[in-house]
C-alpha cells in the first residue's frame, strides 16, 4: 500500500509539473497577458500602410493602433505628449517647440532619434513631387533639431492650430519599406497581413506608456455587411465598430452594444465636374427634396445628428446648428429650381456607393425614394471599397456618392480644407473663391474668435452653394462581446484598441 502510494503521489507530481510548464509556456501565468480578439473591419488596408499616405479613414483607425505623433489625441479631444514629453508655443503660434522622451522605442527596437523625427516631419512637407503628403506642412518653414532632445518647428506664417498635425506619426529614417513594413511606436506591432482576409498585430513589450491589455488581436476583414450578426454570434468577431441599427437589435444578450457617434459628415457627395451638378439650382434643388430627419428614421431608428453643411458638433464652437434649415424639405420649390435649370421633368444619375458599408447603402436607398417626388431618377451602383477609393475618391470618376468625410484631427481645417480649390482631396471639384479665401483668412488668424468666424463663414457657404446635399453625422454602434470590456469613443475616426481588456481582470 505503501509503495502504490508514493507511485500515486509520484504521479500527481509529475502531471502538477508538466502543467505548470506548460502554463509557463503558453503564457498565462498570473503577471503574463496571454489574451486576445478578434475585431471585424468593413474593408482591407488596402492603400497604403505608410502612415503618411494612407487615405482612407478605415485604414487610419487601425493604424492609429500602431504610430503616434509626437502628440497623440485623448478620448476628451485634448491633445497629450507622446513621442515628445513636452512642447511649447512661441511667437503667436509661429514656433513649436518639441522636447523628445527619453528611451521611446520604434517596434524594430532602436530609440526613437531626434533625426527620426525630422525626417518623418521633412517627408510629409516635401513638395518635390508635388503636394506634400500634410496639406497643412505647405506652411512649415523649417524642422530643426537644436539639440539630440530637442525639435524647432517654425512656421511661415502663425498658426494656432498647427498643433493637431503634431499628431504625423513619428517612423524610423531607417525604413526603406514603410508602405509594406509598418514600424512605429504604438502600443501595438505590426504581426502580418493576408489581402481581403485580415491585418494582424500584437502588443509591443516596449512601448513606452501604459501598455495594452489584449496580447494578441485580429483585424479580420469583414465586407459582407449581411453576414455581420452570423459573424458575431458565431464567434468569428468578438467585436465590430460599426453595426446598423437593426443588427445591433438582432444580437444576443451575449453583446454589450454601446452608443456614440461616427463624427462624420455623411452626405451625398456630388461631383461639380459632371453635369447637371455644376448648376448650383439643381444642386439646391436636391437639398430641397431630402428630409434628413426621414433618412435617420429609417436608417437608424431617429438617431443621428442632422447636418447642414461639413462640420459636425465634435467641434462644438464651429458647428452650426442653424444650417440645417437652410434646406428644408420644399417638393414644390426643388421643381421650379430644375425648371429654371432646364430640367422640368427631371433627369437621371447614378449613386455610387461603396458596398461594405451598410449605412450608406441604407441612406442611398431612402434618398432614391424621396428625389422620386421630384421627378429625378436615382440608380444605386455598388462597388468595392478599393474601387470606391480608386475610381471615386481619387479618380474622380463619378456623378455622386454616399459616403460619411471624417476629420483626420482635431481642427476644423480638417473638414474644410478638402474643399479649397486647389486641395489635392477636393474629390468633389469645388471650386468658389469666396470659399478660398475665407479659409485662407481662417487658416492664418492667431485669434480665436476671428479664426472661428471664418470657419463658419466657410460652413455658410457650403451650405447656401448646396455643395453637397447634407444629410447627418450618423450614430456608431458598437457591439463587443460581454468577455471584453474598456471600449472608448474618441471626437476622431479611430479606434483604441489598447483600451480593450478582458472584462474579468
Amino acid at each position: 500500500m505503501k509503495r502504490k502510494g508514493l507511485k500515486s503521489l509520484l504521479l500527481i507530481f509529475v502531471l502538477t509539473t508538466l502543467a505548470v510548464a506548460l502554463s509557463a509556456c503558453s503564457g498565462d501565468k498570473k503577471g503574463e497577458n496571454s489574451s486576445q480578439i478578434t475585431i471585424g473591419i468593413p474593408q482591407d488596408l488596402e492603400d497604403s500602410l505608410d502612415p503618411h499616405k494612407a487615405v482612407a479613414a478605415g485604414t487610419k483607425e487601425v493604424l492609429f493602433n500602431l504610430f503616434e505623433g509626437l502628440v497623440k489625441p485623448a478620448s476628451d479631444g485634448s491633445f497629450i505628449p507622446a513621442v515628445a514629453s513636452a512642447y511649447e508655443e512661441s511667437e503667436g503660434g509661429k514656433v513649436y517647440t518639441f522636447t523628445l522622451r527619453d528611451g521611446v522605442k520604434f517596434h524594430d527596437g532602436s530609440t526613437v532619434t531626434a533625426e527620426d523625427v525630422k525626417f518623418s516631419l521633412d517627408k510629409c512637407a516635401d513638395t518635390s513631387a508635388g503636394d506634400p503628403l500634410v496639406a497643412a506642412f505647405s506652411n512649415i518653414e523649417s524642422v530643426d533639431i537644436a539639440d539630440e532632445k530637442t525639435i524647432v518647428v517654425t512656421l511661415k506664417e502663425a498658426n494656432t492650430e498647427f498643433l493637431a498635425y503634431m499628431t504625423t506619426a513619428i517612423i524610423p529614417a531607417s525604413n526603406a519599406n514603410p508602405d509594406t513594413n509598418p514600424i512605429g511606436t504604438g502600443p501595438y506591432k505590426y504581426v502580418s497581413r493576408s489581402p481581403q482576409e485580415n491585418f494582424v498585430v500584437e502588443k509591443f513589450d516596449e512601448y513606452w506608456g501604459e501598455p495594452a491589455h489584449i496580447q494578441n488581436v485580429t483585424f479580420k476583414i469583414c465586407a459582407n455587411a449581411d453576414s455581420l450578426v452570423m459573424d458575431l454570434e458565431g464567434g468569428s468577431i468578438d467585436m465590430f465598430a460599426r453595426v446598423t441599427a437593426t443588427q445591433a437589435a438582432e444580437l444576443s444578450d451575449q453583446f454589450e452594444v454601446l452608443e456614440g457617434t461616427m463624427n462624420l459628415v455623411q452626405a451625398l457627395y456630388l461631383n461639380h465636374a459632371e453635369a447637371p451638378f455644376d448648376d448650383v439650382r439643381v444642386r439646391q434643388a436636391l437639398c430641397y427634396a431630402i428630409d434628413p430627419s426621414e433618412i435617420m428614421l429609417m436608417v437608424s431608428d431617429g438617431k443621428g445628428t442632422e447636418l447642414g453643411s461639413s462640420m459636425f458638433p465634435a467641434f462644438s464652437k464651429y458647428y452650426m446648428e442653424e444650417l440645417n434649415d437652410t434646406y428644408n424639405q420644399d417638393v414644390e420649390k426643388a421643381k421650379e429650381l430644375l425648371t429654371q435649370a432646364g430640367y422640368p421633368d427631371g433627369f437621371d444619375f447614378t449613386i455610387t456607393v461603396p458596398s461594405n458599408y451598410q449605412p450608406h447603402i441604407d441612406t442611398a436607398q431612402v434618398l432614391v425614394e424621396e428625389f422620386k417626388a421630384i421627378g429625378v431618377k436615382a440608380e444605386i451602383q455598388l462597388i468595392e471599397w478599393d474601387s470606391w477609393l480608386s475610381d471615386v475618391y481619387q479618380g474622380r470618376q463619378y456623378q455622386s456618392t454616399v459616403v460619411g468625410v471624417d476629420a483626420s484631427n482635431l481642427t476644423g481645417a480638417a473638414l474644410l480644407q478638402r474643399f479649397t480649390s486647389d486641395a489635392h482631396n477636393n474629390f468633389i471639384n469645388y471650386n468658389n473663391t469666396a470659399y478660398d479665401e475665407a479659409f485662407e483668412k481662417a487658416i492664418y488668424s492667431t485669434d480665436d474668435a476671428e479664426k472661428t468666424k471664418y470657419y463658419q463663414e466657410c460652413e455658410r457657404i457650403l451650405s447656401e452653394d448646396a455643395a453637397n446635399v447634407y444629410i447627418q453625422d450618423l450614430p456608431e454602434f458598437v457591439a463587443i462581446n460581454k468577455k471584453y470590456t474598456g471600449y472608448e469613443f474618441y471626437p476622431l475616426y479611430v479606434q483604441d484598441i489598447a483600451k480593450l481588456r478582458l472584462a474579468e481582470e
